[in-house]
């Protein structure tokens, strides 16, 4: 294991206009690029992703492209493994760029910590210039966003945590814990992050090391996007046996309480206090957040936060209570395809 041979799985469809940003930076990492493969793992993109990789594998032997005829993540992830020959296995997603020595640190620190799974921060980059793009990229690094989840917000030393973004595994998890689960169509590094630490295993993010994410450009896509990974969430609640973050459960509570205050409040005329404070708590917190951005990142950003705020948290909050009634239904089965459910890029 000094010298061990890592496996990378860079799953991705439809992503021709990065791909091709994502597979340079790996290409200029320090790592020994004997001791690497890279597995693009396609799902049948029709957008000219597919050319780029096979640019990129005929000048560098260690890359190579598979398919994924089931066009999902945890697929992709799942034909990758299969494939990898490496003793280390880590997950690398097209809408990023990696530091030089991201695969490399991450190694070293999986060495020498004993972890099971070690990750690096995810330090959002805007798509483009207008005060919206920058407000989406602010919205998912700051807590009223994100809530505590460090990879995004940042954390000052090593610590172990419930899950990481684009994890560097041990070959040996995939054979304790089984594979990603083909269900989650989103949340599946959740889901297997917490069944990992179900088993005994230990997750570690390390904040030295990071890679550059690209989000949504507008607010409809981070809607259905953020939408999604409500809906799935309460599937990985149900595979997982419980809750086991709070911060998942506040989008939903907060809509709950919003709901039944204002259904009392027409019920009870003199009850309108109710609704009221709740509001005006959110609106408070809302404002207090787009002042802060808006000192750092300009008035122009910090006006925008107003609606890239609420669209991260009422579209989380319906995308759970609806796969909660999907998902979790009191014992009854519903036998529709979970594959059926809209998704998008």
């Amino acid at each position: 294991m000094d010298k061990p041979l890592v496996s990378v799985v860079v799953p991705c469809r439809n992503e021709a206009a990065r791909i091709a940003r994502c597979l340079e930076s790996i290409v200029q990492s320090d790592f020994s690029k004997d001791r690497l493969e890279v597995l693009v793992v396609d799902g049948m993109s029709g957008d000219g992703t597919r050319e780029h990789v096979r640019g990129y594998a005929r000048q560098h032997p260690y890359i190579r492209l598979l398919n994924n005829r089931r066009r999902i993540t945890p697929a992709a992830m799942n034909v990758g493994i299969r494939a990898a020959r490496g003793q280390i296995l880590m997950r690398m997603d097209a809408h990023c760029v990696y530091s030089a020595n991201y695969i490399s640190s991450l190694v070293r620190w999986l060495q020498e910590s004993g972890a099971d799974n070690v990750g690096g921060l995810c330090v959002t980059q805007a798509t483009g210039p207008g005060a919206v793009t920058r407000a989406i990229a602010a919205g998912l690094s700051h807590p009223l966003g994100v809530g505590n989840s460090y990879f995004r917000i940042g954390c000052a030393s090593p610590r172990w945590v419930d899950t990481v973004p684009f994890g560097c595994y041990r070959r040996e998890v995939f054979d304790r814990i089984g594979l990603f689960d083909e269900e989650l169509v989103r949340n599946q590094d959740d889901e297997l992050n917490l069944r990992l630490k179900k088993h005994g295993g230990r997750i570690l993010l390390v904040p030295d090391v990071q890679s550059t994410y690209y989000p949504r450009d507008s607010l409809g896509k981070l809607w259905r996007m953020y939408y999604q990974y409500g809906y799935f969430k309460p599937l990985v609640v149900k595979k997982v046996g419980g809750v086991k973050t709070f911060r998942q459960l506040v989008p939903s509570l907060f809509l709950v309480v919003l709901t039944l205050s204002l259904a009392l409040a027409l019920a009870v005329p003199t009850a309108w206090w109710l609704p009221a404070s709740v509001l005006g708590g959110y609106l408070s917190a809302l404002l207090a957040g787009a002042v802060s951005v808006g000192r750092r990142e300009g008035l122009a950003c910090g006006a925008a936060m107003l609606l890239v705020f609420p669209t991260l948290h009422f579209a989380y909050g319906c995308g759970y209570l609806h796969g909660m009634m999907r998902f979790l239904n009191f014992g009854k089965r519903d036998m529709s395809p979970i594959s059926d459910a809209p998704l998008s890029r």
